[in-house]
């Protein structure tokens, strides 16, 4: 039985052998065994109907094409595999044969190949060059295998390569694009963060400077609030112009020494004008008049008497709930009232002049409304303050800068001629009472 199904093996091996693909040709499945059968053939591709294709779909059909014959011909590959390892198995069993009998033995009983050799080394021999031959047709189905797969791109139609072509050229110019973008955001971003590291150092510095100034105090006096503002002359070019603005305000407290012997009317000690109103915070004594004082150019009269030339305390506060107002002389209430532009916020960003009347913001001065005499402790808080509050400062016995805005030697600018000296202290300023 071994010997019979040796030799049917070695004859379908040589006639598949004889019928097996001529180089260069496609593989057509001949005589294979069961196995290989079973696998299948690769099928030709069967033209579509209805009409031409798009070259994009002629060359997704010949992608297509082109995978299912790689895949069929690794189909038959591992057929051949198999029959090859069965094969070897079979010989190996007739080695064993050759090895454990004497030539030309037969076993009792078991003569059933009466037309077909027995000798088992003519089948060892046959089954040697069967097994040659399936691996010689293995190596060839691989080559050509091979050939196809790296000759795929090249059997392509030329107006699909040029398609392909086409299409790498424009991924190419789109990532040089997003490359060259990306180039320019980098650029932009490190010219950004260097302009902020400017400012950011610039700022550091000039706050060096400050904390360096406030150190050594920046000027001829004790402390920063030791001075006084001179304006001697009724001119329209004298004045001290403070540094620092105002914000929205619904209250405020304005608290000042002052000395005058001007007449007729001591003038403006301060008045503060912001677009669009030039009389948005005066206090001004002009001519005959009693001292007013002016909200959003709404005006209160002010029991004040101040022009004998000597230091006075003098205090303000307004609110915008019903436009209530207070004044008090060296500590003491003189004056009430209501109804002074009520419900008016006072307006930001405005210029506050002391010694002027602003006919315009900043500007614009009048030598008839300017103020003659001596400032100090010029002080604005964005509360109305209360009564024995304004008492502690008018007697010494508190010093409360404002909040908003204090008096220091270094937020008070002089023009014109006006000039700073050291002021006499509060207690000095109490006995010139």
């Amino acid at each position: 039985m071994l010997a019979l199904l040796a030799t049917c093996v070695a004859l379908a091996v040589a006639a598949g052998a004889q019928d097996g693909p001529a180089p260069g040709s496609r593989f057509v499945c001949t005589t294979l065994p069961p196995e290989a059968a079973r696998a299948g053939c690769p099928l030709p591709a069967m033209p579509m109907q209805g009409g031409a294709l798009s070259p994009e779909e002629e060359l997704r059909a010949a992608v297509l094409q082109l995978r299912e014959t790689v895949v069929q011909q690794k189909e038959t590959l591992g057929a051949q595999r198999e029959a090859i390892r069965e094969l070897t198995g079979k010989l190996a069993r007739c080695e064993g044969l050759a090895g454990g009998k004497a030539p030309g033995r037969a076993t009792p009983g078991k003569d059933t190949m009466g037309d077909l050799p027995r000798d088992p080394g003519h089948v060892v021999e046959q089954l040697s060059r069967s097994l040659q031959t399936l691996k010689d047709r293995l190596e060839s189905l691989e080559h050509q295998l091979r050939v196809n797969v790296s000759n795929a791109a090249a059997a392509l139609p030329s107006d699909f390569r040029e398609v392909l072509q086409q299409r790498l050229g424009e991924l190419e110019r789109q990532l040089l694009h997003k490359v060259a973008e990306l180039e320019d955001e980098k650029s932009l971003l490190h010219n950004e963060t260097s302009a902020h590291r400017q400012k950011t150092e610039s700022a550091l510095d000039a706050l060096l400077q400050r904390v360096t100034e406030l150190e050594r105090g920046n000027s001829a006096f004790k402390s920063p609030d030791a001075f006084k503002v001179s304006l001697p002359l009724r001119t329209n070019y004298l004045y001290g112009k403070i540094k620092k603005t105002l914000p929205e305000l619904y209250a405020f407290t304005i608290c000042l020494w002052l000395r005058s012997s001007a007449s007729p009317g001591i003038g403006t000690p301060f008045s503060y004008a912001v677009p669009g109103q030039a009389n948005e915070i005066v206090l001004i004594e002009w001519g005959n008049n009693p001292i007013e004082l002016l909200i959003n150019d709404k005006v209160a009269q002010l029991p004040l008497f101040v022009s004998d030339g000597k230091w006075h305390h003098i205090c303000v506060t307004w609110t915008t709930r019903d436009g209530m107002w207070e004044a008090f002389q060296d500590g003491e209430k003189l004056g009430t009232g209501e109804n002074l532009a009520p419900w008016h916020p006072i307006k930001p960003g405005g210029v506050l002049i002391l010694g002027q009347e602003q006919d315009t913001v900043g500007g614009r001065f009048d030598a008839t409304q300017a103020f003659v005499g001596e400032l100090s402790q010029f002080n604005i808080w964005d509360r109305v303050l209360r009564a024995q509050e304004i008492v502690n400062i008018a007697n010494c016995s508190t010093n409360m800068p404002g909040n908003i805005i204090p008096w220091v030697d270094n937020n008070v600018d002089v023009f014109g001629g006006a000039s700073k000296w050291p002021v006499e202290t509060c207690e000095a300023r109490l006995l010139d009472l």
